[in-house]
């Protein structure tokens, strides 16, 4: 486990850091497809993972995202394409892959009859380990996910937040080399996701690999070193938060709010003040580099918003160059 650090919270410990080696791309993907008789839901998409990054799928419910994150933890058969996990193809070393995974689905599936520290104990088992080797990790994974207090407790009447970080900690027993989590912090709120934010960073720098799902911009932007993003089952941009946004959209957003009906007729009034205008149902969004200086030319053209806010451009405004569309449509 290593000394505790300074600056972590009393009871809480680091988890041990994770052999790193000199192999290849830990998922390779080429051409991946994926099909339910007519619905292409992963339609030939490519993408590398890393050793020691984190890596993001994010796009809007329906891109395709949770069938690629299956086919990655070999429970559902790629339609057609190349994949590689650990090296090996999932179609013929499922078993042997899914030892060295763990995994966060979507919905809890705790066992709610169980303590927290129960959980942990019988699904390390599942994986042939000595019971001593589960109870030692079952304890450290506690410490990891401020739940030691609640070691003894049943499941159900925790938090939202808890059995989050519960099943997280349960998809460590068996310290895996790659993290998957499929919308890790939908429905928590932010409070708690920020602390999930806090435990997920800790896992990368102990050097687990970590590829996740998301539907929100400001997750992806914390979490992600990497991120490809999808619409349609189909991959349409993909680099760093940074690269992205960059190369996507303004540095500043000036969002204006008008009579909704009144949205058109301003753009075309506003359009010399931006590189681009997106016309919302509920506001104008002006992409430019200074925004600041964009809304003092609106008011001294004498218009009169009902309401003005400058933002720095967001991974959200990416997907709406993009697609056209928002990221919660």
């Amino acid at each position: 486990m290593g000394p505790q650090k300074p600056d972590e919270p009393p009871g809480e410990q680091r988890l041990p850091s994770i052999a790193v080696t000199s192999d290849p791309a830990l998922i390779y993907a080429r051409g991946l497809t994926k099909r339910f008789g007519e619905l292409t839901a992963v339609d030939g998409i490519d993408f590398t993972v890393e050793r020691g990054e984190a890596f993001g799928f994010l796009g809007p419910n329906g891109a395709g995202k949770t069938s690629a994150m299956r086919m990655i933890g070999c429970v559902s058969p790629p339609t057609a394409g190349e994949l590689r996990v650990l090296g090996m193809d999932p179609t013929t070393h499922g078993p042997a892959i899914r030892a060295r995974l763990g995994v966060v689905p979507q919905r809890d599936t705790l066992d709610e009859e169980l303590t927290v520290r129960e959980n942990l104990i019988v699904y390390g088992r599942y994986f042939g380990l000595p019971r001593a080797i589960v109870r030692e990790r079952a304890a450290e994974l506690l410490g990891f996910a401020q739940l030691a207090d609640r070691a003894d407790s049943k499941v159900e009447p925790l938090s939202g937040g808890m059995k989050r970080r519960l099943t997280i900690a349960r998809g460590l027993i068996n310290e895996p080399e790659i993290l998957l989590l499929d919308e890790p912090t939908t429905g928590l709120d932010p409070q708690a996701r920020h602390l999930l934010w806090d435990r997920l960073f800790r896992l990368k720098q102990s050097g687990v690999t970590l590829v996740l799902t998301t539907h929100y911009m400001d997750e992806a932007e914390q979490l992600c070193d990497r991120l490809v993003v999808m619409d349609k089952g189909q991959i349409v941009a993909h680099g760093s938060p940074r690269e992205l946004i960059e190369q996507y959209s303004t540095r500043e957003v000036l969002e204006l709010r008008f009579p909704p009906e009144e949205h058109a007729r301003y753009a075309e009034k506003l359009a010399d003040l931006a590189a681009q205008i997106e016309v919302l149902q509920d506001r104008l969004l002006l992409y430019t580099n200074d925004g600041d200086d964009g809304a003092a030319t609106v008011h001294a053209r004498g218009l009169a918003p009902l309401s003005v806010l400058v933002r720095r451009s967001t991974l959200e405004d990416v997907f709406l160059h993009l697609t056209g569309r928002s990221l919660v449509d």
